[in-house]
């Protein structure tokens, strides 16, 4: 698969994706269940737009991955990654398949979307089950002024070991993901649109457009 040097897997991506998704819905969370908080807001959200910047760390802590872009949401089960830097790079889930596009390769790479989504929290998207069904949840000490929240998925085959959330207020300013070789990854929103218009084509791949279109299955 074209993922360049410290770039994670498909589950990874996906797992990110999410989780912007929950940034936007917890500035109430602490006021009741997260579950049930979670779960009441997505039942009122069809689509999101947000700006992310991407650092990502080795097991010894040293910087793997700097990147920044804008991601989409369509609800259900479509959203789009676009990677601006360090290299152009897309990520989209039609509803059946994940698709990583190499815009400088002018190839993708697709893998089913159940496959992809599996263990991680874009489940949350993928179906109408409650959070308690992959995640263990739970609130943590605070150490810098931000209120910071666990979840830990179930699911043992997933990728993701390890999701921390950090809150001020009613802001989302952090977001850490640990995974099974010790890599881990923090993201940092901004700009975030709850329900925007959204062009139903930013979710398709042409497969006539690219030299090379490679299935993982």
């Amino acid at each position: 698969m074209a993922f360049a040097a410290g770039s994670p897997s498909l589950s990874m991506w996906a797992g990110w994706f999410s989780l912007v998704l929950l940034s936007s819905i917890w500035s109430s969370i602490f006021a009741e269940t997260g579950a049930q908080r979670i779960d009441a807001y997505l039942k009122g959200l069809n689509s999101l737009k947000a700006d992310f910047e991407q650092f990502t760390f080795n097991a010894e802590r040293t910087r793997m991955l700097e990147a920044r872009g804008t991601f989409y949401l369509q609800r259900p089960g479509r959203f789009r990654w676009e990677y601006q830097t360090p290299q152009r790079q897309i990520i989209i889930a039609d509803g059946q398949r994940v698709y990583v596009h190499d815009l400088d390769l002018n190839q993708v790479s697709h893998q089913s979307q159940a496959k992809a989504l599996r263990g991680t929290p874009a489940l949350l998207l993928a179906n109408a089950e409650p959070i308690e069904t992959h995640f263990t949840t739970r609130s943590l000490a605070s150490s810098d002024g931000r209120d910071w929240v666990e979840l830990l998925p179930k699911d043992p085959e997933t990728e993701v070991v390890r999701i921390e959330l950090g809150f001020k207020g009613d802001r989302l300013e952090s977001l850490i993901m640990a995974d099974s070789f010790g890599q881990e990854t923090r993201l940092n929103f901004s700009r975030i649109e709850a329900n925007p218009p959204l062009d139903s084509n930013l979710f398709r791949i042409d497969q006539r457009a690219v030299n090379e279109f490679l299935s993982f299955d």
